[in-house]
């Protein structure tokens, strides 16, 4: 498993956060997606790695910017 952890700004509220998490959670197979506006965070956690840009490209469609990129084993 890998834990990836998304600097992700423009998150206002829960429903941001939703719509991040459902956006994600379409575009890719993973187990959990977490994410928090007031931290301006998003964890995916996954059995491989995504890209940055394939993580990048959906945040940019959901209208929101991916402005970090952690990943590690989880």
């Amino acid at each position: 498993m890998v834990k990836m952890t998304l600097g992700v700004e423009g998150m206002m509220c829960p429903h941001c956060e939703a719509h991040v998490n459902e956006d994600i959670s379409k575009a890719f197979k993973v187990e959990s997606v977490v994410s928090d506006h007031d931290a301006n965070t998003t964890v995916v956690v996954a059995e491989a790695a995504i890209s940055e840009g394939e993580l990048k490209k959906v945040i940019d469609e959901a209208g929101y910017k991916l402005v970090s990129y952690a990943c590690e084993n989880a």
